[in-house]
């Protein structure tokens, strides 16, 4: 693998070195989040405004666990539900939105697993992300007529595969242990492949120049004939055409980084109007706080907030079902399909309120 912008105590050694003490439950995950939010919130203007990739922090939240909230407990994972993981990301995310948004396409890896691969793949990935690995993802490309549509190639090559092609916006890839990725393989099959990051002939570029979220990492990742292995192969046949709950799973989660934002914003706007803004000679208040204008534009951003959050917390009920229903095989059919389109809306819901809420109140 070559890359930019790595730290140079790095040395070309994986990010996962840190010991891992893993969470024993959604809440101990919850508690630790808290904890690491609070520390990642001191610096998180900082780290946006001079672009300081949170290396370090992601070390923190693998020696805490938090990376494999979502991983069974029978393959030795907390176990956390649907719900634990948008509370755990709505609160990374009102610490540094930053490292929320750059972990999360980790964060849906594990339901990637159980909902594609093989017994034996789950096993084995599962337990990658237990040990400390962060798998984050390479999905969208540039070019073609539609969103979503792939280029990037995946050939047989012996007993193995070949893998070919290019991909941007890659969202916290250089944090990462591993990258997941789309590709398209010879008999026009998507497949979902797992690319160590070390993988001769990964190249991971630190090119991410947007004017938001600057230190997420989300550069150029760059697949030079890549030797793939079978285990590292998820083919999914079905990919276009059977409803899963996997694009609302990921929706909930940027629903909760927006609500996360506001949440923040929020915090921070009553936190200046009672510290250090001061009230006009005009207003007839001596505390900028008794100012009425003051307390209706905090009361309006306090209303947006709120709705955020329990748009969340009433997505995250359609949701949950509807990812244990299909992961564990309880519901089929109509039945199923009427929980996941249900959960879909729900989240969409959500998601549209969050977004114009992290608007609103940090206007």
């Amino acid at each position: 693998m070559t890359s930019s912008n790595t730290p140079d105590d790095l040395d070309g050694a994986s990010p996962s070195t840190s010991a891992v003490t893993l969470a024993q439950s959604g809440a101990e995950c919850l508690v630790a989040a808290d904890m690491l939010a609070r520390q990642f919130a001191a610096r998180a203007s900082t780290r946006d405004l001079e672009r300081q990739l949170p290396f370090e922090e992601f070390d923190l939240i693998r020696a805490h666990g938090l990376q494999a909230i979502r991983v069974p407990k029978k393959f030795g994972g907390p176990g956390g539900s649907v719900r634990d993981l948008a509370e755990m990301t709505r609160i990374i995310s009102k610490g540094d939105p930053n490292i929320a948004q750059a972990l999360s396409p980790h964060l849906l890896a594990a339901d990637a697993v159980m909902l594609w691969g093989t017994p034996a793949q789950q096993k084995k990935f599962c337990a990658d992300i237990i040990s400390g690995h962060i798998i984050n993802n390479a999905f969208a490309e540039r070019g073609g007529k539609f969103v979503g549509e792939i280029a990037t190639r995946l050939t047989a090559d012996g007993d193995g595969y070949r893998l070919q092609g290019q991909k941007f916006y890659s969202t916290g890839a250089l944090m990462a242990d591993q990258i997941y990725a789309t590709a398209i393989m010879d008999d026009g099959v998507i497949a979902l492949v797992f690319v160590p990051c070390q993988r001769e002939g990964l190249d991971l570029i630190d090119d991410w120049d947007g004017m938001g979220q600057r230190a997420t990492a989300s550069g150029t990742t760059v697949f030079n004939n890549i030797r793939m292995e079978r285990s590292e192969v998820m083919p999914l046949p079905m990919f276009a055409t059977q409803r899963t709950f996997f694009g609302g799973l990921a929706q909930s989660v940027h629903a909760a980084i927006d609500t996360g934002i506001a949440e923040a914003a929020l915090d921070d706007a009553v936190e200046f109007a009672g510290t250090k803004a001061r009230p006009m000679p005009e207003s007839g208040v001596d505390r900028q706080v008794d100012d009425p204008y003051v307390i209706s534009t905090i009361g309006h951003m306090t209303v947006y907030t709120h709705q955020a959050e329990a748009m969340l917390s009433r997505a995250v009920d359609f949701l949950g079902p509807a990812v244990a229903a299909q992961l564990n095989g309880t519901v089929a059919g109509k039945e199923l399909e009427q929980l996941l389109v249900k959960s879909s809306i729900a989240v969409a819901e959500a998601k549209i309120t969050a977004t114009d809420a992290s608007l609103r109140v940090s206007e």
